[in-house]
């Protein structure tokens, strides 16, 4: 895995026209593994009209029969490494500074790969993402360089995963329970009976972080 990936432009969704985002808090959907950008665009109703929403396609293709795009592979020993989560992360970032350097606040909403993606990111670049929404998404393993600033800083994090989510390994999961208190102001829900998907209760949890956070 290299670190030259970039996020395509084009494909990106935008709640607004450009001359209507300068100023204004900034929420990036990242979507998961096999999806693409339309996915989680369609969770823009059910959030706080104030952000300004960009929902954007992750740069990897699955292989073939698997449709969508993909943030890092999941085959493979090297698949879910900490290299390919980090080049992801550091392409939206890239992406960030090109294509919304004049946001008011940056924040990330991601499901799955795209909730890894957006942690990772977070912990890149801590004083660049003001929150991050988790939603059945899980943190790397590995230690970054920059983790000592985000406990310093300690941004909140909206953690939401289902009790039946059989998806994520057990592994991944006991470290984000153990890592996230420790580095972030974490809030948010197990789902009873939810599996590797989002609830009309989980989104409405969303929206009251969301709206916190545009209060802040």
């Amino acid at each position: 895995m290299t670190d030259d990936l970039t996020l395509d432009a084009d494909a990106v969704i935008w709640s607004a026209p450009e001359p209507e985002r300068a100023g204004k808090p900034l929420l990036v959907l990242l979507h998961g593994y096999g999806s693409d950008e339309r996915d989680l665009f369609g969770l823009a109703p059910y959030l706080p009209e104030g952000f300004v929403v960009a929902s954007v396609r992750a740069p990897l293709s699955p292989p073939f029969p698997t449709p969508g795009w993909s943030w890092y592979p999941i085959e493979g020993l090297e698949g879910r490494g900490s290299d390919a989560i980090t080049a992801s992360a550091r392409a939206v970032l890239d992406w960030l500074d090109t294509h919304a350097a004049d946001a008011a606040s940056v924040g990330m909403l991601g499901f799955s790969q795209g909730a890894a993606i957006a942690l990772q990111a977070l912990r890149l670049r801590p004083e660049g993402v003001a929150f991050v929404v988790n939603l059945a998404g899980y943190v790397d393993a590995d230690p970054l360089p920059t983790d000592e600033a985000l406990k310093a800083l300690r941004p909140p994090v909206f953690w939401g995963r289902g009790a039946r989510d059989e998806v994520i390994p057990a592994d991944r999961v006991e470290h984000t329970v153990q890592w996230l208190p420790e580095h972030v102001e974490l809030s948010g829900r197990v789902y009873a009976g939810l599996t590797h998907s989002v609830s009309q209760d989980e989104l409405d949890d969303v929206a009251t972080f969301l709206a916190k956070q545009l209060e802040s």
